[in-house]
């Protein structure tokens, strides 16, 4: 069954790996022996490969929707191995960074079988995210399609380059979205209200602004935005008290898990725990308290592509934390969110690019690797 056990390596979890001070390179031998009791073992099952994929959503019936990066949206069915390709996927903008992005199911799609995609389109000024809702038929198992799409939202403005798309999507359970909105590798647009980049945006489902957000009085583009002053925003979820987090890389150095605060400025490009990749330093968040800082950052960079807060029973120790996919350093790291200060509980070394992780019926875990020929891999309880 290609069960990978892991449970020796486990140790290498309790190493700080050069976090910021929000994780004391000296942990105490309390903070250790606490930590020690999220130590959980587990197994893994390949279950298919895909090419390049970059997001996955599960059915009812739990079936996976998986989008590859390259336009093309799966539906795979895990008892029976069959993986169909999902007609009426508009045509996406594949390169740098950019292609088929995130997918997200209304909250009420089983009545109206509504999905949302993120992906980058090319225009007559560069290349920008946008997402689309359809609704997706499944009436012919061997002819699933989306069907009736409406493009409900855009990044203003398009640049340049095909890099920092972020375009996750995540619902409330109020049944509004939000949406992350990377910089662009620009920089200033993070701080620009003129700009949804470097933004998380809260939209009603139809995509228009919603009425609670706190910048009705800055323009158009404004009401859209919730916070401000991100980098490249890849994971948002909520923890188990329903509070909004975002994890997002940093530059050389520094990459962030915050928690999401109405109204707040998060300081990119002005402060950052990190550095211009050409070594021109920028002032740390302690140099700026009127800027919020990172609930936990980490240099070396962990890279992250993605974040859940685990609800399951199968893996105890982790319940109610944040589980980071890890990009560069090829791992899924835990984290603590309820101490303070919150810190890295374990590490797990997965030996590839993670690129995404859900969270299965089951309380198994759903993990797709990043890159062509990645592996979509089962995690389940030792």
């Amino acid at each position: 069954m290609n069960r990978i056990h892991v449970a020796t390596l486990l140790f290498l979890s309790l190493i700080p790996y050069g976090l910021t001070a929000c994780y004391a390179e000296n942990e105490s031998q309390a903070e250790s022996k606490s930590s020690a009791h999220t130590q959980q073992s587990y197994q893994l099952k390949n279950m298919a490969r895909f090419n390049e994929p970059w997001a996955i959503a599960a059915l009812n019936d739990g079936r996976l929707l998986i989008t590859e990066r390259k336009g093309k949206l799966q539906l795979f069915d895990s008892q029976t191995q069959q993986k169909v390709e999902v007609q009426g996927i508009p045509q996406v903008a594949y390169g740098g960074q950019g292609g088929l992005g995130d997918i997200a199911l209304h909250p009420q799609f089983a009545q109206n079988h509504q999905l949302y995609l993120s992906y980058v389109e090319a225009g007559k000024d560069g290349y920008g995210a946008v997402v689309v809702r359809g609704e997706l038929d499944l009436s012919n198992i061997q002819k699933p399609q989306l069907k009736n799409l409406k493009t409900i939202w855009k990044q203003v403005p398009k640049v340049s380059d095909q890099g920092h798309y972020g375009h996750r999507l995540l619902f409330g359970a109020d049944g509004t979205l939000w949406i992350s909105s990377g910089e662009r590798q620009k920089f200033d647009p993070a701080q620009d209200m003129r700009s949804n980049l470097g933004k998380i945006l809260h939209l009603n489902g139809d995509g228009t602004p919603v009425a609670a957000n706190p910048f009705q009085n800055q323009g158009e583009i404004a009401k859209q935005v919730w916070s401000l002053g991100h980098r490249n925003p890849l994971g948002i979820a909520f923890d188990s008290q329903g509070q909004l987090w975002v994890v997002e890389m940093g530059p050389k150095g520094g990459d962030e898990l915050n928690l999401i605060v109405k109204g707040e400025n998060y300081g990119y490009p002005l402060v950052s725990n990190g550095d211009h990749y050409d070594g021109r330093d920028i002032p740390d968040h302690a140099t700026r308290p009127e800027f919020k800082a990172p609930a936990i950052s980490w240099t070396p960079v962990i890279s992250p592509s993605s974040l859940i807060f685990y609800q399951g029973n199968q893996f105890p120790a982790w319940k109610n934390k944040a589980l980071i996919g890890g990009l560069s350093s090829e791992s899924i790291v835990i984290v603590d969110t309820n101490v303070k200060p919150i810190r890295e509980v374990q590490r797990l070394n997965m030996k590839q690019r993670i690129r995404g992780l859900l969270e299965a019926q089951d309380g198994a875990i759903w993990i797709i690797e990043d890159g062509p020929n990645a592996r979509l891999l089962k995690m389940t309880a030792q």
